[in-house]
């Protein structure tokens, strides 16, 4: 059975960082794309990062690029987010996803499985 875990999230000042992490166990995944998305209050569900089965290649939303930063462990069934200067608008809960395919993507239609998510609060 798949599953896909994540940790790290919390309650952070603007202008702070957190560390996501998302464990994932019941197969292999070092072919498959791995990736963050995010949903607000309110809001729909949106990609934050992705990143290559390899995890030579990454790919952003314009509106963390610069801020946050995806990886993988070595085992591959590991990816972290690496959040800093967060932002009020950064308040959701970070879901984490694996995709059907190798390459980096921003599709939430490429994503086969899904985390249960992990609240971020980001306060003035």
């Amino acid at each position: 059975q798949v599953q896909l875990v994540e940790s790290g999230g919390g309650l952070v000042q603007a202008g702070g960082s957190l560390r996501l992490s998302c464990a994932a166990s019941g197969r292999t995944f070092s072919r498959s794309a791995m990736g963050w998305f995010r949903q607000g209050p309110g809001k729909e569900r949106e990609f934050v990062a992705s990143i290559s089965g390899s995890g030579s290649s990454t790919y952003y939303a314009d509106s963390v690029k610069g801020r946050f930063t995806i990886s993988r462990g070595n085992a591959k069934n590991t990816v972290y987010l690496q959040m800093n200067s967060l932002k009020l608008e950064d308040t959701a809960v970070y879901v984490c996803a694996a995709a059907r395919e190798l390459r980096a993507t921003p599709h939430l239609y490429d994503y086969d499985y899904w985390g249960q998510g992990t609240q971020v609060t980001v306060s003035s």
